[in-house]
């Protein structure tokens, strides 16, 4: 029993030892905890940093990139105006005074055959000649012997198989529609085609119509070309001749876009997109995108821009429904300037609020952001901030489209 003792006295020390140890251990991973504490708070202070300045570098870059597009859209309006005046610089006709006299002498003539009938062409100025003046008469007498014929085609801005079409009474009577139109169509408002937009037209040049009397067509012929008005709330000459298509002398954009530049892919107007068309309408018939549209295309349901649903706009507004109007003339002509939206994607009146007094008089609010309003606000539409969409798709300007157009195209995603 008394031999127990001194191997008690001699384990203390060996205790102590060991909570010494483990005293020091202690302090060394608490001080290796502080170390990497302050390490992780360095890192974490640095990774902020680094995402404070990802993120000034983003808002820079998207600053400099939204600063160019707004350049860009200044150039294009400039050279929209430099084409318009090129095509202004050509030159047009002059106006006549169409009076009662002069229409009971085209009436007389209209009567004798296709001689008189050349004769009331000619005295129209509607009929793009060469400017050999009995050349001409000689073509516009063979187009006239051809009387009713849906094959024949008239130099001039009038669709024949569609006037005759669209109006079943000369058709019946075997009539030149080119003269039937300038001597009693057009003063009955009857569409010279289908892109040509009789009443709006009329409503635009009121005062030279009234004191001139003379047909839109006639008009348009005349002087509106040359001064790049546009036949239809749905073309838009501007528009068109700043893809610079190719007219020859005493061509005008309508009549080449109907004939010819629709097959080369041109747009008639910013908010009709041939190739968005093409994939719903890939065969219009040998019809021209934009008339095919306007003939039958809508009321399918077909829409002629990411931004316009036709059908939706006439289901928001009763009463284009009631009229049966084609919703793309109406929204241009009338629905847009009363803050009507043209579908889900696009809030006018969203739009015409954060645009400000920065929208033009009398613009329109959509073709206003396609044409660079996109650029200069914050947001298109109420939680779509451009800068933010833009910045986490750099492809968007590349591709050339507005970003609601682009979100549009993908059904909002």
């Amino acid at each position: 029993m008394t031999a127990a003792a001194p191997a008690a006295t001699d384990t203390a020390p060996t205790a102590q030892t060991a909570h010494g140890a483990m005293l020091d251990k202690a302090r060394a991973v608490t001080a290796k905890v502080g170390r990497l504490s302050r390490d992780f708070a360095g890192a974490h202070r640095l990774a902020q940093q680094a995402q404070v300045r990802e993120a000034l570098t983003r808002t820079e870059l998207t600053l400099a990139l939204t600063e160019s597009l707004v350049a860009r859209a200044e150039l294009e309006a400039r050279l929209r105006d430099q084409a318009v005046a090129a095509f202004r610089a050509r030159g047009g006709g002059r106006l006549r005074r169409h009076n009662r006299l002069s229409q009971i002498l085209d009436r007389v003539l209209s009567r004798l055959g296709s001689p008189g009938q050349a004769l009331v062409i000619a005295r129209s100025g509607v009929w793009r000649g060469t400017g050999r003046r009995l050349h001409d008469l000689r073509h516009m007498a063979a187009y006239a012997r051809r009387r009713a014929s849906p094959e024949a085609a008239p130099r001039a801005a009038l669709d024949q198989a569609w006037y005759l079409a669209t109006n079943a009474d000369v058709a019946a009577a075997r009539s030149s529609p080119l003269v039937h139109y300038l001597v009693i169509g057009g003063r009955e408002g009857r569409d010279p085609g289908p892109l040509f937009h009789s009443a709006w037209y009329r409503r635009e040049n009121a005062a030279e119509l009234a004191a001139t009397s003379l047909t839109p067509l006639e008009h348009y012929a005349r002087v509106g070309a040359a001064r790049g008005l546009s036949p239809h709330p749905a073309f838009d000459p501007a528009h068109y001749l700043a893809q610079a298509p190719v007219l020859a002398p005493g061509d005008e954009p309508l009549s080449h876009y109907l004939r010819e530049g629709w097959r080369g892919g041109l747009s008639p107007h910013p908010l009709f997109d041939p190739a968005w068309y093409a994939q719903q309408a890939p065969d219009t018939g040998g019809q021209a995108p934009l008339a095919h549209y306007l003939a039958t295309g809508w009321k399918a349901g077909l829409s002629p821009h990411p931004l316009f649903d036709p059908r939706w706009y006439v289901e928001q507004h009763a009463g284009v429904a009631e009229a049966g109007v084609e919703p793309l003339t109406h929204f241009l002509s009338n629905g847009g300037f009363e803050g009507a939206s043209p579908s889900p994607w696009f809030d006018l009146p969203a739009y015409v609020e954060a645009r400000g007094g920065d929208l033009a008089p009398g613009v329109h609010p959509l073709i206003d952001y396609l044409r660079g309003g996109a650029w200069a606000v914050a947001e298109a539409r109420p939680g779509f901030p451009t800068a933010a969409y833009l910045a986490t798709r750099p492809g968007v300007v590349r591709k050339g489209v507005t970003p609601l157009e682009h979100w549009a195209r993908r059904g909002g995603r």
